[in-house]
């Protein structure tokens, strides 16, 4: 093994150099690969062939029919045991069908690998008209399975040249109809009546021709309305099974030959293989593809209520397992609108694509051009989804941690990226953390700055130092050839087989983004749908990773709420991105068009922003908690210093007033009477509000910091504690709220009218009497009070709850630190300031 790699070094070394030797060389390679695939194969033809196995499968399932066969034998839904079954009495089907793939696919493969050889990708270009139109007719003869692979590819403009993608835009419509007298014999059997007792009318040909269906437009004889009619192919199911048995042999091929050049990497190819037959197998049913299609209607538009986008009713009453009955929606596909039509609804398709996948966890997992429609009539919605017979669900972990994946990866946070993958199952728990956060960077900067896979090879050539020189190109191919061997031999990773339905959605709906965006960054567009999901999700998991991008560690160990990142984060969930100079997520920085205090608070009331609540309430518990411990023991401190002391000659000195106890009255829980209590002001200043520890110190300056910044001097002079030395703040702070006409008392005509009355006094007063420190230094507490008046009901609501669970927490704090001079029961002190400490 080691020989071989070391060869192949030193091949693309010498292919670099250019010369005769070098293609001999390659020739020589492409001789020895060859003979290992043909050993490969010869392993997996012993073996003989079986059907894709479902352990554990993502595809939604009909549970209901599972273990039921049709007429001929074939499992109604996918079982590995019931096709063995049924090909084992078909004598040489399989082999022969095996044959026919490689009757059709080895001379091509040949082709391409002798032009390549000849003259490298100039070659390959030249003939790239001629190529693509093999392939497309090719896919054609092989049939259905293969028509749905090149309908997934004729829209990556990114990966395909032009002539390829002319020739496999051909199969989303080209594919060729069976008879309609067939159609009308299956929607007759089926139904079990002649189709003029359903349908008053019906096309004379079909309006849609797909690899496994296709599609009238008939008018219902019950209620006159139009509906969509879509018959299953006749024998498709046999053609399907037979095809999906000649790739899985394809698949052990593929996967053999992996296991000798690169045995370290583990992704189950056949296990790829599986998801994929298993999904492509459920197709077939309609019945439950209708279910699935009636889930997502109530998901999308009564549930989640995503904007501007439609899904047709199915009309359930004439829906059998090979016709699907459903409501007529007249429309264009996306792919055929113009660039800025495609990118309005790529946005909306987006959205609703997030949604499925991370929200509900129902997700359409084949969103080809031909399932995605502008709709003529836009009162129902933009854009209309059809075709569900392809439907996954994705568990709440597997969502959690592609959330976290998205987010650490706008963020370029590669080191804990590792740990999301992970969690999918892409990394080993024992991974080399050293080796693979390096490579992380290479190989997902790139796609993260979006453009496909044109912008990806330019962005690879950059960081490679390959400048188009000869001696540039040898060394930057030689550093990648490297950096891609030590991914083959020393990083284990593997793909888990659900990909193959996520990765199948998410390379059609980039490669229709990129048509009308040819900048398209798929990771940058989903970050703001994260970042409202992570500010909405109340679950821990969600917690945790809002926690994460929220807080920064400290020097003590503990981590604290970071001001700049948290407006980042609100700022993102309104679709308003900061984007660093290498187009990843600015987490310290405010975009220049942020949002406005009063568009931000009225966000933070709004259910889209629960989880954040909970959030800053915790921390408004913690911070009012140290704001108060610090002006409590400010003021009373400075308080008894101005009481006045007998001269020190006197013989007798009285005891220092802090340490001279007396009666007090202690609060209790709820509305209880209060309790009696015998103690010094210093023992009760010293329960209430306990010395600050360096770190909440440190909170409490930032904390002024940050109100000075939003409202002003004078009213982070009164939250610190600082009012006794500075009166004319608590003056200032008074008469600009006074000056402004508004209050944060709600709106009392009494208070109003004092308002409006001071307002007018103090015109002149407010732009002469404070130089600067009077109520214009104060304008961002005006900005407050302007965002607070402006709430409706239902956001006050909000607030002044947020605000009384606030006070609640304070209050049964403080009980609680005064329970040991109280009597009553309740933790200590210290434990209660230890769960403080934890919340920040």
């Amino acid at each position: 093994m080691r020989g071989v790699r070391g060869r192949g070094v030193k091949v693309h070394a010498r292919i670099a150099g250019g010369g005769a030797s070098s293609l001999l060389d390659a020739a020589q390679m492409t001789t020895k690969a060859a003979e290992a695939i043909l050993d490969v194969s010869k392993t997996v033809r012993m073996k003989g062939i079986e059907a894709p196995a479902n352990e554990k499968s993502y595809v939604a399932l009909d549970s209901e029919n599972a273990g039921l066969v049709d007429d001929d034998g074939l499992p109604l839904v996918y079982s590995p045991e019931a096709i063995q079954t049924y090909w084992k009495k078909q004598g040489g089907a399989l082999q022969q069908r095996w044959l026919e793939f490689l009757k059709e696919s080895v001379p091509f493969l040949t082709r391409v690998a002798s032009l390549s050889l000849q003259g490298g990708s100039e070659e390959l270009t030249k003939n790239g008209a001629s190529l693509a139109k093999d392939a497309r007719e090719i896919i054609q003869r092989l049939g259905p399975t293969y028509i749905k692979a090149g309908q997934m590819m004729s829209v990556r403009p990114d990966v395909l040249p032009q002539a390829a993608l002319n020739e496999l835009a051909i199969l989303q419509d080209s594919v060729k109809p069976f008879a309609t007298t067939d159609a009308i014999s299956i929607i007759e059997k089926e139904l079990g009546a002649p189709l003029g007792e359903f349908f008053e009318e019906i096309s004379e040909q079909p309006v849609a021709a797909a690899s496994l269906a296709q599609v009238y437009r008939a008018k219902l004889k019950s209620t006159g309305e139009f509906v969509a009619v879509k018959v299953q192919r006749p024998g498709i199911l046999a053609t399907v099974s037979k095809d999906l048995y000649v790739l899985r042999r394809a698949a052990e091929v593929y996967q053999g030959i992996i296991e000798r050049f690169a045995p370290q990497q583990r992704t189950d190819y056949v296990a790829l293989l599986n998801e994929w037959a298993i999904g492509f197998y459920t197709e077939l049913d309609f019945l439950n593809e209708a279910r699935n299609q009636d889930t997502l209607r109530k998901l999308l538009m009564e549930q989640e209520k995503v904007a501007d986008v439609y899904v047709p009713e199915v009309n359930f009453e004439l829906t059998t397992r090979r016709v699907l009955v459903s409501e007529w929606i007249d429309g264009v596909k996306l792919s055929e609108c113009e660039p800025s039509e495609i990118r309005e609804l790529v946005g909306v398709g987006q959205e609703c694509f997030l949604v499925q996948l991370l929200q509900v966890g129902f997700f359409h997992s084949d969103p080809h051009p031909g399932n995605l429609m502008r709709m003529n009539d836009a009162s129902k919605g933009k854009l209309c989804i059809l075709d569900f017979g392809l439907v996954a669900r994705i568990n709440e972990e597997d969502q959690d941690a592609m959330v976290n994946s998205i987010v650490h990866l706008a963020n370029k946070d590669y080191a804990a990226l590792v740990d999301d993958f992970i969690d999918l199952k892409i990394l080993p728990d024992d991974c080399d953390r050293a080796k693979v956060v390096p490579l992380m960077d290479k190989a997902l900067s790139p796609y993260v700055k979006g453009g496909g896979a044109k912008n990806y090879e330019a962005e690879l050539k950059r960081m490679y130092n390959m400048d188009g020189s000869l001696s540039s190109t040898a060394g930057g191919f030689q550093a990648m050839t490297q950096d891609l061997l030590t991914v083959l031999n020393d990083i284990p990773f593997s793909i888990p087989p659900y990909f193959a339905l996520l990765g199948r959605a998410v390379v059609t709906l980039e490669g229709i983004a990129l048509l009308g965006n040819p900048d398209y960054k798929l990771v940058m567009e989903a970050y703001p749908f994260v970042a409202r999901k992570l500010l909405s999700d109340d679950r821990p998991a969600a917690q945790r990773a809002l926690q994460e991008v929220l807080y920064a560690s400290t020097s003590a160990g503990g981590s604290i709420l970071k001001g700049e990142r948290l407006a980042v984060m609100l700022n993102s969930a309104m679709g308003i991105v900061a984007e660093t100079s290498d187009t990843f997520v600015d987490l310290e920085t405010l975009p220049e068009d942020a949002a406005s205090l009063k568009q931000s608070l009225k966000y933070v009331l709004t259910p889209r922003a629960e989880s954040l609540r909970k959030v800053l309430v915790k921390e408004a518990i913690a911070a009012a908690d140290v704001l108060a411990r610090q002006a409590l023991r400010k003021t009373v401190t400075r308080a008894f210093a101005l009481i006045p002391r007998p001269p020190s000659w006197l013989p007798f000195q009285p005891p220092n007033p802090e340490d001279m106890e007396g009666p007090i009255l202690l609060p209790t829980r709820g509305n209880s009477t209060p309790v009696p209590a015998f103690a010094s002001p210093r023992r009760v200043l010293d329960l209430t509000a306990p010395k600050l520890t360096r770190e909440e110190e440190l909170f409490a300056i930032s904390l002024g910091d940050l109100v000075g910044g939003l409202v002003g001097k004078n009213a982070a002079t009164v939250l610190t504690g600082d009012a006794l030395l500075e009166p004319d703040a608590v003056a200032g702070l008074l008469l600009g709220i006074l000056a402004s006409g508004r209050t944060p008392l709600g709106n009392d005509e009494r208070i109003l009218s004092l308002a409006k009355s001071t307002q007018k006094q103090l015109q002149v007063a407010e732009t002469t009497s404070y130089d600067g420190d009077g109520p214009n230094d104060d304008g961002g507490f005006d900005e407050l009070l302007d965002a607070v008046n402006d709430l409706t009901p239902e956001e006050n609501a909000v607030l002044q709850a947020c605000g009384q669970e606030v006070v609640d927490a304070l209050w049964n704090r403080l009980v609680e630190r005064l329970s040991p001079i109280a009597g009553t029961s309740g933790v200590g002190s210290s434990e209660l300031d230890l769960a403080a400490a934890s919340t920040r």
